[in-house]
């Protein structure tokens, strides 16, 4: 036989480069993970592996070993763990807002499907290869008869569910996270969580297209191997795009992020012992200590750690700021370095720094940061203000 396979073109070149590249990234995802044993690099590690193995599929169609081999068995062995993506999403948004979260037993339950998916996969090509005649046929009786037929169908409005499932739960840990840091921590890890959202928006996007590919499929015209191609480059890419930004991205400032744990034995402010004038007297015990002791100036500073110079419990002070200084706590502590910002910056002494020196000096820990609080504090840019004064 007169072997064409492989048939490098515009299809499977263009696949191949791009899925490798991911592949790559998945590689050294992984070796991170044993080297620093973040659960989150596993997940996107496996995650982008499993999306590589599902492009296998195409890559070697349009390389045509189909047309070269045409008994090929590899049909059985080309399994879309789809069951596996969305909890794979999930725990790795889950490992990266719950810093200290731990894969627990119960946890495999969520990949569950997938190996019950691939147990029934490999049941049919054992009962297929059992039949007469079924090294003659690409596929045997059951995989065209019952599977594509019928089973194949419900897989898939199933696996739309969960991936729907999946991305909910995903995105509410997120919509949590993002609103409680701002209790919390006086920095907000803008860039870190950005990173975050934009995962979940484009795992979405890619969910949705995929969506519309299917249904134009069942409804309105079939669509053939060139249509669907451009589902499988649009997730070749987000491989490379998803390993490359995971990767070069520096989420180790996540990673120990967790919301403070009272072991305190500080009495709630709800409590109806408190009295009003207790509250006052707190709130002028911050006040006093902030002017005094200007704890702001520690660019990491967290509400655990303020409490704890204050001696009071974390949830106290939260209540203290939230009721009696109507702020949460990251607006609370960069209030104060605006304020100081706006002090230095009309010191003769000081103007040798730049507005980001100053910046620095007063708490903030970067220029995205400073310039992003000070224009929703003041309503002005830094250099806006700058010109004002002059």
């Amino acid at each position: 036989m007169y072997l064409v396979f492989p048939n490098f073109n515009l299809y499977s070149l263009t696949l191949l480069i791009f899925v490798l590249q991911g592949l790559i990234f998945a590689f050294l995802l992984l070796k991170r993970y044993f080297n620093k044993k973040h659960l989150s690099d596993l997940f996107l590690s496996l995650l982008l592996i499993i999306s590589g193995y599902h492009s296998t599929t195409y890559i070697i169609g349009f390389m045509d070993w189909y047309d070269t081999y045409r008994n090929t068995k590899i049909n059985y062995w080309l399994i879309h763990f789809i069951f596996a993506i969305g909890p794979l999403i999930y725990f790795y948004i889950k490992s990266l807002t719950q810093p200290y979260f731990k894969f627990k037993k119960i946890d495999y339950l969520h990949f569950l499907p997938a190996l019950l998916y691939f147990i029934y996969r490999a049941s049919i090509f054992i009962y297929d290869a059992s039949l007469p005649g079924f090294d003659n046929v690409q596929n045997g009786w059951f995989i065209s008869n019952i599977h594509e037929s019928y089973v194949s169908p419900v897989i898939d409005i199933i696996t739309e569910l969960s991936r729907i499932i999946y991305l909910f739960l995903a995105g509410s840990l997120f919509v949590r996270y993002r609103k409680s840091i701002v209790q919390y921590f006086s920095n907000t890890y803008n860039v870190e969580l950005n990173w975050l959202r934009n995962f979940l928006i484009i795992y979405t996007a890619l969910y949705i297209f995929g969506l519309f590919i299917q249904i134009t499929d069942y409804s309105f015209f079939e669509n053939y191997w060139k249509q669907r191609w451009w589902a499988f480059l649009v997730g070749s890419l987000t491989m490379v795009y998803v390993g490359m930004m995971s990767y070069f991205s520096d989420l180790s400032k996540l990673y120990n992020l967790q919301a403070p744990k009272d072991s305190s034995t500080g009495e709630n402010l709800d409590s109806e012992t408190k009295t009003e004038e207790i509250s006052k007297e707190l709130k002028t015990q911050v006040t006093a200590f902030m002017d005094s002791k200007k704890p702001y100036l520690n660019p990491e500073i967290t509400l655990a750690d303020l409490a704890k110079e204050l001696q009071l419990s974390s949830n106290q002070l939260s209540q203290i700021i939230n009721t009696e200084f109507g702020k949460n706590f990251n607006e609370f502590i960069n209030e104060y370095r605006v304020e100081m910002f706006k002090s230095k910056v009309k010191d003769e002494s000081l103007q040798h720094l730049s507005l980001l020196g100053i910046a620095l000096e007063c708490g903030f820990n970067s220029k995205a940061t400073f310039n992003r609080v000070f224009k929703k504090i003041t309503h002005v840019s830094p250099s806006e203000y700058l010109k004002s004064m002059n």
